[in-house]
């Protein structure tokens, strides 16, 4: 078997994590500022664009980047244990429990269910405090979903590869189910879009087109942890992390048993 130390994934770099977070950064004022929200009051699919940025392209990217120490919200390491995300990353080793797990995807099928209904779309094409509302809502929910799914130092995944890779199929399906629901309506649900026959567009290409972009945009976000982790799952028996911690347990423990062997004193 396979090595778990050689094994081990590489670990995304420091300034490799800052692009993510300024990608995040970047796509989020693109997606609340025109041309695009002018857009979006016209046009199904432009509204399904920033509907599926906001709520799965800018939460990844954001939890990838990892920006918590920049934003003072954990320490370098052995110095920001009193931090709030050190704090969590703390109690999320003492607490791996499944269902703490299975809450933040229930958390984000209600959040996709919610902003997806015709009272919700119309409004957020009609009111822009809405559109901030809607994506303040996934920066939080998405943010807490990703957490279970990726590393976000000082932040680990709670579940194995195994549950991280179901979660974020079962993600990527709830959303693929809401769009094929959608495209199943021989009309639009949502009443804020008016198509003039002969000038652009047309309702049914338009109402097609976004449950083809939603459905692009969920698998560009959650195929590659799926792939991933189902990639090093099925390398190794065991997961690397749990295979590198053993070592070093192992060798600490020699370490105490030489001293105690040759009659000296065990190390500090």
């Amino acid at each position: 078997m396979t090595s778990g130390v050689a094994s081990r994934p590489r670990h995304v770099s420091d300034s490799e994590r800052v692009w993510l977070a300024l990608g995040a950064v970047v796509l989020l004022v693109l997606g609340l500022a025109p041309p695009l929200t002018t857009w979006a009051r016209h046009y199904e699919f432009v509204e399904a664009l920033q509907f599926s940025v906001f709520a799965m392209v800018v939460p990844a990217l954001l939890t990838c980047g990892a920006p918590w120490r920049f934003l003072r919200l954990a320490g370098t390491e052995g110095t920001g244990a009193g931090r709030a995300m050190d704090r969590l990353a703390a109690g999320r080793r003492r607490h791996p429990e499944f269902v703490r797990a299975f809450i933040p995807w229930l958390l984000f099928v209600a959040a996709i269910v919610a902003w997806r209904t015709p009272a919700a779309v119309d409004g957020v094409t009609r009111h822009f405090w809405l559109l901030v509302a809607e994506a303040a809502s996934f920066a939080v929910v998405g943010v807490v979903l990703w957490l279970e799914l990726v590393e976000s130092p000082p932040l680990l995944p709670r579940s194995p590869r195994p549950r991280r890779l179901a979660q974020a199929a079962f993600s990527m399906w709830a959303v693929w189910v809401l769009a094929y629901t959608e495209a199943m309506s021989n009309t639009s649900w949502y009443s804020t879009f008016h198509h003039s026959a002969g000038h652009g567009l047309g309702a049914s290409a338009d109402h097609q087109v976004s449950t083809i972009v939603i459905w692009l945009v969920a698998a560009a976000a959650f195929m590659p942890v799926i792939f991933w982790n189902l990639y090093f799952w099925l390398r190794n028996d065991e997961d690397p992390d749990d295979e590198l911690f053993r070592l070093m347990k192992e060798e600490r423990r020699r370490a105490w048993q030489v001293p105690k062997t040759l009659g000296g004193d065990p190390p500090a």
